[in-house]
């Protein structure tokens, strides 16, 4: 089994520049991570590899059977229906490792997105690939699903491609990464933390470099000019027209000198140093460096004038069957900061629309990012960015920005990523100076730089948060308080801490 990428080029035509140039990588078994920024190329190269885009230059080889697991869990496999229904000892053993229930084809629209990731990659194993390519598999997982997961990966034996934002999962399963930035792809061996640890090296060195080319460049460029200076001073001294027409002897010495060679030294050192000067600076415009964006976006007006923005009393909420969630009664302050946890499938996303219906603010002060959002509802919104003011248009591309996309790229493309709408959802709530910011699993499709971004963006923000995740490294740096969902028989309580 193997795959290889030959000198790909490839690009959308709508864009302005290729995404990938003369790409050439070969892959063998064993997992590798596919790291990179949103917008990068990551889902593309992984569209690439399964045959679902052609390069526009180059070949792309695979041995081996291919199965690709897509981000989207809006449709349920194909081959679902069969799996559930399969005797094989194997795929019994896989139903039983990934707790897959048997109603799950005909429960599709009520499953949780952690169910249906579950399913999706359960289906993919079941048909023994010998090439698998999985993009965010661990998006919705909570933390028992999750090792359930990691168990099921690491046993595979076969070619595997990764892409995903969990961290500890590329560290556990990935023997080599390969780091997109285009238009180019380079691999790196070890983990995620190692190769990270690489490049960051790599760009250091890169860094002081640039910066000491950059004082031999400032230092040449002073003795430049003190060397035209000199020349200059030179021509003066060499010119006959301040000499007397009787002054034999002053243009008898002029004569020699010109004849020695000896008046055009300095002219010569100068142009010599002009000449150094351009190669440095040539030098210098091949090294590039990463530009590093502020994170500090917030526009004034986004804390409400009233202390308290919801007090809700306690109440019965009724969930999927006979189970039903219990709301203690609480306060949401301006300045509250709460994380919602608790496993797939207790409810959290529908206490989250229970608060929405009962909070007293107007719509434009709220800004609500739900888990998913289809393709359809995906064009809509980036319709609605392109039409907006040229001012408003401005602050959200500044937002993206700091969140590590390229703006450029997101305006030539109706399909955003999951990963990018997010960012470009959360900067259409900037520009409407929310007083509460609602997320539903926010760091799911995000690459690892633009959580990084989003954590120091979050913990500068002026208005209350009320966040959904299983990332508790996440949540730990951007909330202060937590309401955590338990079960107990068909009672779901949420303790306050």
């Amino acid at each position: 089994m193997s795959l290889s990428f030959q000198h790909v080029s490839f690009g959308y035509d709508q864009a302005t520049s290729r995404l990938f140039e003369d790409v050439t990588v070969h892959l063998e078994r064993g997992w590798t991570g596919i790291i990179g920024a949103n917008g990068t190329g990551k889902t593309t190269f992984m569209k690439l590899a399964a045959g679902l885009l052609q390069p526009q230059q180059g070949r792309i080889k695979r041995i081996g059977q291919l199965v690709f697991c897509e981000q989207r869990t809006d449709d349920a496999p194909e081959q679902l229906p069969s799996f559930l229904a399969s005797l094989e000892a194997d795929v019994c053993v896989l139903r039983g490792k990934l707790q897959i229930g048997e109603d799950w084809a005909e429960r599709w629209p009520t499953l949780s997105h952690g169910e249906r990731k579950r399913a999706q990659i359960a289906v993919a194993l079941g048909l023994y690939p010998n090439i698998l390519l999985l993009d965010e598999p661990t998006n919705h997982l909570d933390i028992p699903a999750r090792e359930l997961l990691v168990d099921a990966l690491r046993a595979f034996n076969g070619l595997g491609l990764l892409v995903s934002h969990d961290r500890d999962l590329l560290d556990l399963l990935c023997r080599q990464c390969l780091f997109l930035d285009p238009p180019h792809a380079t691999i790196r061996s070890g983990n995620y933390s190692q190769a990270a640890a690489e490049r960051e090296r790599e760009d250091m060195s890169i860094a002081a470099e640039r910066e000491a080319l950059g004082q031999q460049l400032e230092r040449l460029r002073g003795e430049s000019q003190r060397r035209q200076v000199k020349a200059s001073s030179a021509d003066k001294r060499r010119s006959k027209r301040h000499l007397a027409k009787g002054d034999r002897d002053g243009r008898a010495k002029i004569d020699a000198a010109r004849v020695s060679g000896k008046d055009g030294k300095a002219g010569r050192l100068a142009a010599q140093l002009t000449g150094r000067v351009g190669q440095l600076q040539d030098q210098i415009s091949t090294i590039k460096i990463k530009k590093q964006y502020k994170t500090h976006f917030w526009l004034e007006g986004s804390v409400s004038p009233r202390r308290r923005l919801l007090y809700l009393p306690a109440d019965i909420v009724p969930l999927d069957g006979s189970r039903t969630l219990h709301v203690p009664d609480f306060a949401l302050l301006r300045d509250d900061r709460i994380a919602i946890t608790g496993a797939n499938g207790l409810g959290k996303s529908t206490l989250i629309r229970y608060i929405l219906q009962r909070i007293d603010l107007p719509e434009q002060r709220i800004v609500y990012l739900p888990q998913e959002i289809d393709l359809a509802q995906t064009r809509n919104i980036m319709e609605e960015v392109r039409l907006l003011s040229r001012d408003r248009l401005g602050t959200v591309m500044t937002v993206v920005s700091a969140l590590g996309s390229r703006p450029e790229r997101l305006l030539h493309n109706l399909d955003a990523t999951p990963g990018e709408l997010r960012k470009v959802l959360l900067s259409l709530g900037v520009i409407r100076n929310p007083y509460l910011i609602v997320m539903d699993e926010p760091t799911n499709h995000l690459d690892l730089p633009a959580i990084e971004c989003l954590e120091s963006a979050l913990s500068d923000c002026p208005c209350a948060l009320l966040l959904i995740s299983h990332d508790l490294r996440f949540l730990s740096k951007v909330t202060e308080r937590r309401w955590h969902l338990q079960q107990d028989g068909n009672r779901i309580t949420i303790s306050q801490q």
